[in-house]
């Protein structure tokens, strides 16, 4: 089954920054867009920021707007998460989803279109 792959995870310190990857395109996985969701320990898993695959209009949750930035670049299939001023509490695992929707704004993951995550540490 094909399936988005992140990449780009790792340990930083607290106010730094990291970008990850994934690999994504609309032509393999359809639907209206693609979303960055992150889970950590004892948490449920929350959509962090979503990109609409038509005109690259964006979401992002309230606790990472300002601080991280989601891109594309089509010539290479690959979706970015770059997040700066990283903060203990986004430590997480990320995941990238592709092929879902928005509904009010909000980015809706597709059920089966999951990367297997990417670990992202933040210490203080």
């Amino acid at each position: 089954q094909v399936r988005p792959v992140e990449s780009g995870g790792g340990v930083v310190q607290s106010g730094g920054s990291l970008r990850l990857s994934c690999a994504a395109s609309r032509r393999t996985f359809g639907g209206v867009g693609m979303g960055w969701l992150r889970q950590a320990p004892g948490n449920e898993r929350e959509v962090v920021a979503g990109l609409r695959w038509s005109d690259d209009g964006t979401y992002y949750s309230d606790s990472v707007k300002g601080r991280f930035t989601i891109s594309r670049d089509n010539a290479k299939n690959t979706v970015y998460l770059q997040m700066n001023s990283l903060k203990p509490e986004d430590t997480a695992v990320y995941y990238c989803n592709a092929g879902g929707h928005f509904n009010s704004g909000t980015y809706i993951p597709h059920r089966t279109f999951w990367g297997r995550g990417t670990q992202v540490t933040v210490s203080s």
